[in-house]
């Protein structure tokens, strides 16, 4: 169980569905509500597909192109941590205009919900923890996702934009440390051979 929530935790900060819930509330204003459930199908389902294939296939693509763990931890630490930066900076994450028969699939499934900085922690947490358990948080936090979309009108009255601004200012800055950890632990695995 504790691999399990040292995998979620990454993936929880990394998805960053409270930081994604005021672009999908956005995207999706005046939309029926048979509508925005199938975009909350379309956007988990595509997010989750991406992010699980990656994680299946990434490791065999680093092998191929010459790779170690290593390797990938300092590039994607290096990756997550400028990620994190912009957020921690910027005013908003940024919105593309999207077609209302896709908008699930993309921008929010991917790259809002699944982006470089979930795919990276696939990658990496499946080196360190096991993919099972990455793949296991992975699935909770989409879920996670959905919930939050599904509920959006409530817990926006609740944080109002603000709340989420601070929120997703918080996991961008949790999501820094993490990758300040990984270029550490990566650099620590390169010495120590």
């Amino acid at each position: 169980m504790e691999t399990f929530w040292l995998c979620f935790v990454p993936l929880f900060v990394a998805v960053d569905a409270i930081g994604v819930l005021p672009l999908y509330v956005a995207l999706t204003e005046g939309m029926d509500a048979a509508r925005r459930r199938r975009v909350i199908l379309q956007s988990v389902g595509t997010a989750a597909t991406v992010a699980l294939v990656f994680l299946w296939i990434g490791p065999s693509l680093l092998a191929y192109l010459g790779l170690e763990v290593f390797d990938f931890m300092i590039a994607g630490g290096l990756l997550l941590f400028a990620i994190a930066l912009t957020d921690l900076l910027s005013g908003e994450k940024r919105q593309r205009q999207a077609d209302p028969e896709s908008l699930g699939a993309v921008p929010i499934g991917v790259p809002l919900i699944t982006g470089p900085a979930v795919l990276t922690s696939c990658v990496l947490l499946a080196g360190l923890h096991g993919k099972a358990a990455t793949a296991a948080a992975l699935l909770a936090n989409m879920a996670l996702a959905g919930a939050l979309f599904r509920f959006s009108g409530p817990i926006e009255r609740v944080l109002g934009r603000t709340g989420s601004k601070i929120l997703s200012k918080i996991a961008s800055l949790l999501l820094a440390s993490i990758a300040v950890m990984l270029v550490r632990r990566g650099v620590e695995g390169l010495a120590g051979r």
